[in-house]
């Protein structure tokens, strides 16, 4: 009867969107149903196909690289999420073809003109696209081209 209750509310959950399984725990947790017994019911969701931890991490990466977020944060929100072996790149290369053109895409949508800027312009610039998530060389790489006034 539990375990019914604790499944019912995991299909509930699953038919909004895609979870991971710290997600569900979590959530059906706080609704108060005991940890172990909503463990066993997600490890036999995930057997049956109808949970997975891996559909989660493409959906989610996919969704986050399209709002244009770098891996590092992406992979960073995907540990907190409970997903910690996940290749980010297969993603990226299936929508952007390399993170080098993902950086370009959102550098590009923010800063329209790439005329000469002040360092302290620049700074902005590079504090932005840390803040989004993309590794340092990839911002050198991104920024190397603009002329400094």
């Amino acid at each position: 009867m539990l375990q019914k209750k604790i499944r019912e509310s995991c299909l509930r959950l699953l038919a909004r969107r895609e979870h991971s399984q710290l997600e569900l725990i979590t959530k059906l947790s706080f609704k108060g149903f005991i940890r172990t017994d909503v463990e066993t019911v997600i490890e036999i969701l995930a057997n049956q196909g109808l949970q997975s931890d891996l559909r989660f991490a493409e959906s989610y990466a996919r969704t986050r690289f399209n709002k244009g977020f770098g891996s590092l944060k992406v992979n960073y929100e995907l540990k907190q999420r409970g997903i910690n072996e996940f290749n980010l790149q297969v993603i990226i290369i299936e929508n952007f073809g390399d993170e080098i053109e993902l950086i370009r895409q959102v550098y590009h949508k923010k800063y329209t003109t790439n005329t000469k800027v002040t360092i302290k312009e620049l700074g902005k610039r590079q504090r932005f696209l840390q803040q989004r998530g993309f590794s340092s060389t990839l911002i050198q790489s991104i920024l190397k081209k603009i002329k400094i006034v």
